[in-house]
């Protein structure tokens, strides 16, 4: 790591917790110019308004007063480069993607590893500075061409990132990270098999590529500058065909314009802990199938798109008959394969715009829309057969279930929709089990 880059920033350290912010405080003082020290948000923010020059922040995320990731979108509206650092033990499923949009570079979760701190830190203001300091040895090439090839080299070199100097065309330099992503010996080696990096991003929804340039005149190093720092998101495979994700943050080298110093920053793991946490927080672990909360997301959507064309919306609520039973007589083990045999068989068995939800223990729920009643009793009744004909060598009786399916009405909210679902269902299992009933007053 280059750690020789810390002895020249100042930094401010928010962190609500006395002990953590006294520790970490000491460390972060002894490799810095400068460390401001604030225990909340607010603090913070004030602090920062009062010490412009400041070079980076560190920050934990839940705070009283006012949190990490509210400050530092206050803070990005007075300096949208400054770069960020994020501490955190928050569960919160959201607050990485947060982080993303509010434009963090690094993170490090508690307990704190000093060394994934300082780490962060480096990685987090490696690209300004190194902006700096090209800029600083800008040198008249006509006069020291060789002395100022070597300077760049050097400069380049020492950082952490992947980093280049291009125009809109070529590459010019690359650094040793750059030859070690992508397992080459030389630029010469790259220029030979590719045209320019940008040919390497990979076309997939949330990231850019040459594919979003299609309807735009622009050159991808312009079309990116105009982008926001969460939109600069790019994927590429490494030497061992592992796709890692980075953002981009781009500087003008020469004051013509002519000439880019971009660097890639990798948030790999960030993407991936903050896509896990947002499944997580979607989903139910054991099936699968979508949680109570993202239907909530999804009725929403629903209801809205429902009044704008008038479409139908209907519902089917259903639960294992007995399922207490066969748990008591067969262990929760089997229980658990049981409902998951359930969510196959169910999501075979509707289209794939409908959403399939566990909503609770044994009981399921499906949304389906542009689906009148009688559409609704004909799926219904489709999974009742497909349930009670399942067969598998791992069950020791066969299964069945009951259904409640009702629609939308005008003037129904969430709560009696599924109220509606819920009584027909009820009444389904007191007249026997094992069939359909609708309900729609």
């Amino acid at each position: 790591m280059n750690k020789e880059i810390l002895k020249n920033i100042k930094v401010l350290y928010v962190e609500d917790e006395n002990d953590v912010r006294e520790f970490t405080g000491k460390t972060i003082k002894a490799i810095v110019k400068e460390i401001i020290v604030a225990e909340n948000g607010k603090v913070g923010l004030e602090k920062f308004q009062e010490n412009p020059d400041i070079d980076l922040i560190v920050t934990d995320i839940n705070m009283p007063k006012m949190g990490g990731l509210e400050m530092c979108a206050e803070i990005k509206t007075i300096n949208p480069e400054i770069p960020i650092v994020i501490t955190s033990a928050h569960n919160d499923p959201n607050f990485l993607k947060k982080a993303i949009d509010v434009g963090v570079s690094a993170y490090a979760m508690k307990p704190i590893d000093l060394y994934q701190l300082i780490e962060s830190m480096i990685k987090a203001v490696e690209p300004i500075f190194l902006r700096k300091q090209l800029e600083a040895v800008n040198l008249s090439l006509e006069e020291k061409v060789e002395e100022g090839i070597q300077k760049i080299k050097s400069i380049l070199d020492a950082q952490d990132n992947i980093v280049f100097v291009s125009n809109t065309k070529t590459i010019t330099n690359v650094n040793k990270k750059f030859l070690e992503f992508f397992k080459i010996s030389s630029l010469d080696t790259f220029l030979n098999e590719n045209q320019c990096v940008s040919t390497l991003f990979k076309n997939e929804k949330g990231f850019f590529s040459l594919e979003t340039l299609k309807k735009s005149d622009k050159n991808w190093i312009e079309y990116l500058q105009n982008l926001s720092e969460v939109d600069r998101v790019v994927k590429i495979k490494n030497n061992n065909g592992i796709d890692r994700v980075f953002t981009v943050n781009i500087d003008q080298y020469e004051h013509k314009g002519e000439y880019f110093v971009i660097s890639l920053t990798d948030i790999t793991e960030l993407k991936e802990k903050s896509n896990l946490l947002e499944y997580q927080a979607s989903h139910d672990l054991l099936t699968g199938l979508y949680n109570r909360q993202k239907f909530h997301d999804i009725f929403g959507k629903e209801i809205r798109r429902d009044k704008r064309y008038d479409n139908d919306l209907s519902l089917i609520l259903f639960d294992i008959d007995h399922f207490k039973n066969f748990n008591d007589e067969f262990g929760h083990n089997l229980g658990d394969e049981v409902l998951k045999f359930i969510a196959e068989i169910v999501t075979k068995n509707v289209r794939e715009h409908d959403t399939i939800v566990r909503w609770g223990g044994e009981e399921f729920l499906i949304l389906l829309p542009e689906t009148d009643l009688k559409g609704a009793l004909k799926v219904a009744e489709k999974i009742r057969v497909a349930i009670e004909e399942f067969r598998d060598d791992t069950l020791p009786k066969n299964i069945t279930a009951s259904f409640g399916v009702t629609t939308l009405y005008e003037g129904d909210n969430e709560e009696q929709f599924v109220k509606k679902a819920d009584i027909a269902l009820y009444k389904a299992k007191s007249e026997g089990r094992n069939k359909v009933v609708s309900h729609t007053a």
